[in-house]
C-alpha cells in the first residue's frame, strides 16, 4: 500500500461522530475586534496554513502547505493591518482551503479539492459523505456562524472580504496588481480602484480579473453579502506585494483609505 493510499484511509476512517479537531489543533476561528461597533465587517477566509493532526498533512508533498494552493499568501498580515487600522471586526479562518475552503458552497467541487493547481491532495481523495460532513462542522460552520454573528452584533453598512492570488497560475502570467470582484455592487469595487488609483496610479488594477463571483463556486458574497444589501467587494492582491512588510503596509495603508471613503460616501 502506497503512503497516498495510507493517507486516503486514515483520513476515510474518520466518521462523522469523531472529533476531527483534537488536542493541539488550533480553534478553526479568530475574531479581531469582536466587540467593535464598526459599520463595516472584514473577512480573511484563507488566511491559515493550519491541518489537523487527525488528517496526517493530508498526504501533500513537503513544503506544498506553504505554496499559494495552501493558503493566501500574505492576506492574513494585511487583514489584520487593515482592521487595526479601521477598528473594525476581522474574521479570520485558520485551517487551509485544503482542509475545507470556506469560501466554497459545501459541496460543491471546490469545497474540498483533491487536485490543487496541478497538485494532488491525497487526503482528500475517497472521502465519504461523512468524511466532508465532519469538515464542515468542524471548520465550515464556526466560520460561517462568525459571520452571521458579526453582522448580527452590529449595524454594518459595508462588508469586505480579503483575499491574495498568485502572478503565475497554470501556465500563464497574471498581469494585474489587484483584483476587485463584484456582481450587484459594481459601484463599490469601483469606487475602491479609483481611490487606490488616485493614490497608487502605477497599479494596474482589473474588476472581476482574476475571477469572477459565482453562486457555485463562492460564498460569502452571495451567500452573506448580497443577501444583506451591504456593499461589498472580493479583494485579490497579487501575493508578490504581500511578501514583506513594507509590501503590507502600502497595501493596507490604500485600503484603508479606499475602504474609509467607500464608508464616508454611503452615509
Amino acid at each position: 500500500m502506497s503512503r497516498s493510499d495510507v493517507i486516503s484511509h486514515a483520513t476515510s476512517g474518520l466518521t462523522a461522530t469523531a472529533n476531527l479537531l483534537g488536542a493541539g489543533d488550533p480553534d478553526p476561528v479568530e475574531v479581531c475586534h469582536a466587540q467593535a461597533a464598526s459599520p463595516l465587517l472584514l473577512l480573511c477566509e484563507h488566511a491559515g496554513q493550519a491541518v489537523p493532526r487527525a488528517l496526517h498533512g493530508l498526504g501533500l508533498p513537503d513544503g506544498a502547505i506553504d505554496q499559494h494552493i495552501g493558503w493566501d499568501i500574505g492576506a492574513e498580515a494585511l487583514a489584520r493591518a487593515v482592521a487595526n487600522r479601521l477598528r473594525c471586526p476581522l474574521i479570520i479562518q485558520r485551517y487551509s482551503r485544503l482542509v475545507m475552503d470556506c469560501n466554497r458552497p459545501p459541496g460543491s467541487k471546490g469545497s474540498v479539492p483533491e487536485i490543487s493547481d496541478g497538485v494532488r491532495v491525497p487526503g482528500n481523495e475517497r472521502l465519504s459523505a461523512e468524511d466532508r460532513a465532519l469538515r464542515k462542522r468542524a471548520i465550515f460552520d464556526p466560520m460561517n456562524d462568525a459571520i452571521t454573528e458579526a453582522f448580527d452584533a452590529h449595524p454594518r453598512r459595508a462588508a469586505f472580504a480579503i483575499h491574495s492570488y498568485t502572478r503565475h497560475f497554470q501556465g500563464h502570467d497574471r498581469p494585474w496588481d489587484a483584483g476587485f470582484l463584484a456582481r450587484r455592487d459594481i459601484a463599490t469595487a469601483r469606487a475602491l480602484m479609483e481611490s487606490i488609483s488616485s493614490n497608487a496610479p502605477d497599479m494596474k488594477l482589473a474588476l472581476n480579473e482574476p475571477y469572477q463571483i459565482d453562486d457555485a463556486s463562492d460564498w460569502f458574497i452571495p451567500r452573506h453579502a448580497e443577501t444583506r444589501g451591504v456593499r461589498h467587494t472580493l479583494i485579490e492582491v497579487r501575493n508578490d506585494h504581500l511578501r514583506d512588510d513594507a509590501g503590507i503596509t502600502r497595501w493596507a495603508d490604500l485600503l484603508s483609505n479606499a475602504i474609509r471613503s467607500v464608508l464616508e460616501n454611503s452615509q
